[in-house]
């Protein structure tokens, strides 16, 4: 009785350890390999980010010593973060980034995205436990870039590393087979001091963990992951994660005292504090079917959705306004499908895209009082999409792929002086323009999509680019997403932040 006692004890500790050593998402952190100084790591609730401290000879030849901040993981993964170390002294070899290992072991198989402290940037592996490292020095000329995104991703038995400035596209470095590494494996950021007589420090921020959808999901159903819901800086690109669903949920947009976001999820809306927290539910009456296109008015008295009918041509999607606070809705386009993107500033007409006759999709406004539509676009070929008016109602913003690839363009209200903004590789969506009139925001697909289409559950980016420097457009975030990612206007009314909806597998 008494060795089960002492049995149950010792369980209840190593729980309360393990609970103990939780460090934000990862389920813990520990010392590989038993370095001379103990390492720690912490992580700051307020903006999400980690501190790591960390000992340790090396990372190298057959065995490793240095601080770990690890969870289990299975299956095809991305790993995305944002490193820099804390200080400018320290050895030029000290190292922090993402790795891949099958235990704590210090001799264990390994792979890691390693940034060194001189900039050297490279991936290196340990193939088998005990084997010496390797990385692609003495094959491919490596240059120190000092990296601050880093990216580790895993698709089957590939490892790929790929790297970023802050502003710029991830491009790739590395990658390597790693044909002996088990299924479940510790995934997680580590520090390195290189020196065994002392410690560094580094932080870490933007650190996401994405499960993508996996390869077995046939080409008609892609699945539902889960859904996160983030703010963003966009000006220093840090990003805070407020809520969380293992369903589907989209497209937010700032409500006007800047203290909550409206979402949709399920065919309904709903407001959430922007510091996270209960969700309340928007009265919407009859439209019971809320994709993910709607709005507010430029006064903040309005909202505009796209709800679907049952029986319709695309689902019915039909534009409706109500009052911001709820109500029954007021049909403003009988004809479907209609997919409601912008407010006219005077808030008495609204620009959406629908289809009609044919499969082309062009660009209408019409009044919220009734009448006719007016024709914005009259395209026969390509597609078009997501009209928003900018906050001085001079122009129309919106997406084209006159040239076979997706771009982001302008016009008049009326529906003359088109004008190409970005000119680029990728396929460039939805664009939102902040409310003092400066800034455009919008996502960019990758090049190996269809340009006519901006489907779920892809590697995107957001964008952001002056409006007095068309086409100088730099990268503020790196994401697993896309449908719904930031198909509505999204900006705070004080043109500093966004929210959008990432995706991973829950």
């Amino acid at each position: 009785m008494k060795f089960l006692i002492m049995s149950f004890l010792a369980l209840l500790c190593t729980i309360a350890f393990s609970q103990d050593n939780a460090v934000g998402i990862f389920q813990n952190h520990a010392d590989i390999g038993n370095p001379k100084y103990t390492g720690d790591a912490r992580y700051n609730d307020a903006d999400q980010s980690y501190t790591l401290k960390g000992g340790g000879y090396n990372i190298w030849f057959n065995r490793d010593e240095f601080q770990y901040v690890y969870k289990k993981i299975s299956g095809d993964f991305i790993l995305t973060a944002n490193f820099e170390f804390i200080g400018d002294k320290g050895n030029n070899h000290r190292k922090i980034g993402w790795m891949l290992r099958p235990s704590t072991d210090a001799e264990a198989q390994q792979i890691c995205a390693v940034s060194h402290g001189d900039g050297l940037t490279v991936l290196q592996w340990r193939v088998l436990r005990g084997a010496y490292m390797r990385d692609p020095e003495d094959e491919i000329p490596t240059q120190k870039k000092s990296f601050q995104i880093i990216q580790l991703e895993r698709a089957g038995k590939k490892i790929i590393m790929r790297v970023a400035h802050p502003g710029e596209p991830l491009q790739e470095v590395g990658s390597h087979e790693m044909d002996n590494m088990p299924d479940t494996l510790l995934a997680g950021l580590f520090i390195c001091a290189h020196d065994s007589t002392t410690t560094e420090q580094a932080r870490i921020w933007n650190v996401r963990i994405d499960k993508p959808v996996p390869y077995t999901y046939s080409a008609g159903r892609q699945g539902e992951l889960g859904s996160r819901l983030e703010i963003m800086n966009v000006q220093d690109g840090s990003r805070k994660v407020i809520y969380e669903a293992k369903s589907r949920f989209e497209a937010p947009n700032w409500m006007p005292d800047g203290k909550k976001l409206l979402f949709n999820m399920g065919g309904a809306l709903y407001k959430i504090p922007i510091e996270g927290g209960a969700t309340e539910k928007l009265n919407t009456g009859t439209a019971t079917n809320v994709n993910n296109d709607h709005g507010i008015s430029f006064d903040g008295k309005m909202l505009a959705i796209s709800s679907g009918r049952a029986g319709l041509p695309g689902g019915g999607s039909t534009v409706y306004v109500l009052p911001l606070d709820g109500g029954e809705p007021k049909l403003v386009t009988e004809k479907t499908p209609s997919y409601w993107h912008g407010w006219a500033p005077n808030g008495k007409e609204v620009a959406f895209v629908a289809q009609r006759g044919t499969n082309i999709f062009n660009l209408y406004k019409t009044s919220i009082n009734g009448g006719e539509e007016v024709a914005l676009t009259t395209n026969t070929t390509g597609h078009v999409d997501g009209p928003e008016y900018s906050p001085d109602g001079k122009y129309i913003y919106y997406n084209a792929n006159a040239s076979g690839t997706m771009q982001i363009w302008r016009m008049k209200p009326d529906g003359s002086g088109k004008e190409q903004l970005t000119f680029d590789e990728y396929h460039n969506w939805f664009p939102h323009i902040s409310p003092d009139g400066k800034w455009m925001v919008f996502i960019s697909f990758p090049v190996d999509i269809d340009p006519n289409a901006h489907p779920a559950y892809k590697k995107v980016m957001l964008r952001l680019m002056p409006l007095t420097s068309p086409g100088s457009a730099k990268v503020i975030a790196y994401l697993y997403g896309g449908q719904g990612t930031l198909n509505a206007p999204s900006w705070s009314p004080d043109s500093k932040y966004i929210a959008f909806v990432s995706n991973s597998e829950k």
